[in-house]
């Protein structure tokens, strides 16, 4: 056993991977699971692209798990008193009380309760903060916020983006890389906005054909890997996400204090169903946690009540237990078609690796 994991049960995790890359479900996958800061398991298997082996170097698309980065961006702020939780979102990004918003607060921002779930920016903001920041301020609701609870794929981290750069003066993928990568030594493992001279070691995220694995675009092409899109353009292996959820929960250096993680993990929308997946998500400001439910999407049904984390649209997921010190990085190279069967498969895999804690 290492790390106080049994390996035995660990090599099933690794052994359902395989399986499924040769069935043809994706080209390649990477597993990591960390405890009490050491890594247990590190696997890369398969191809990063079409005919391209995965190695070690391969940086993976994160997706949606970049939200949890550009969160932890927010929380640090908070905790220097430049932010307030409780403030308005206009407050300290003037313009973007426009059509309604003057309300939305961060809580509202960082749990999918701002009300304009739908909302596009587009590629041309990217690298543009002027107009991202127009663009944003003209954002429309769609409903009230606070009102309901409707995962923002995309709209909501955009505007954290913004307001990282009206409080500090800085890129969001500066900020990140300064406060948050580099502390950790994650430098060439992590990244949100990858630069041109690492985008070799980027694995193409796919979808399905009747054909095999077409190479997905935007996501394929250098103007998105570049971008650092702050709610799903991250690249990381999956050892480095293990590692910013190890570094979350105590084990390695600190980057919030430990009322800071107790807070931005509570349940901030109960019971309520998300509007986007039609069941309770328990969201935080950032990840979502398991809580009581009879089941939570991507986490493991048995896992701890404290257990959070976050997924990366029919690919991935990363989680920490802060009971057992375990953290737990899974990202493939595939767009799931079929969500029930992501699902399952992460509720499987989690749940094997919370079976290996002893």
């Amino acid at each position: 056993m290492t790390a106080s994991l049994n390996q035995a049960q660990l090599s099933r995790a690794t052994d359902i991977i395989a399986q499924h890359i040769a069935e043809g479900r994706h080209p390649g996958a990477t597993l990591a699971v960390a405890r009490h800061g050491e890594v247990a398991l590190h696997q890369v298997a398969g191809e990063a692209r079409l005919g391209q082996k995965a190695s070690e170097e391969t940086l993976w698309l994160l997706y949606s798990n970049t939200k949890v980065i550009t969160a932890c961006a927010i929380w640090m702020l908070v905790e220097e008193g430049r932010l307030r939780f409780s403030d308005s979102v206009a407050r300290h990004l003037p313009g973007f009380e426009a059509h309604g918003k003057g309300a939305i607060s961060l809580i509202h921002l960082l749990s999918h309760q701002g009300g304009f779930p739908n909302a596009q920016v587009p590629e041309a903001a990217w690298e543009n903060p002027a107009l991202l920041r127009e663009v944003v301020c003209n954002f429309t609701l769609e409903t009230t916020p606070g009102s309901t609870v409707h995962y923002h794929p995309a709209a909501a981290h955009w505007v954290a983006a913004a307001l990282i750069r009206a409080v500090t003066g800085e890129d969001h993928r500066d900020f990140i890389r300064a406060r948050i990568i580099q502390p950790l030594g994650l430098e060439r493992e992590l990244f949100v906005g990858l630069p041109p001279a690492e985008q070799h070691r980027a694995a193409d995220m796919h979808d399905p054909s009747g054909n095999g694995m077409v190479p997905r675009m935007p996501e394929c092409g250098p103007a998105h890997r570049a971008a650092g899109v702050p709610g799903g353009g991250g690249y990381a292996t999956s050892r480095a996400m293990a590692l910013f959820y190890q570094a979350l929960i105590g084990h390695g250096p600190r980057l919030v204090s430990p009322r800071m993680l107790e807070y931005v993990t509570r349940n901030f929308t109960g019971d309520r169903p998300d509007l986007a997946q039609g069941f309770a998500m328990h969201r935080g400001l950032g990840p979502h946690s398991r809580g009581f439910s009879d089941s939570i999407r991507g986490l493991g049904a048995i896992a701890h009540p404290a257990t959070f984390g976050h997924g990366g649209v029919g690919s991935s997921y990363c989680w920490a237990d802060p009971a057992s010190g375990t953290s737990f990085a899974f990202i493939a190279n595939t767009r799931a078609a079929d969500e029930e069967w992501h699902a399952l498969r992460m509720d499987t895999l989690s749940n094997v690796v919370h079976a290996a804690i002893v």
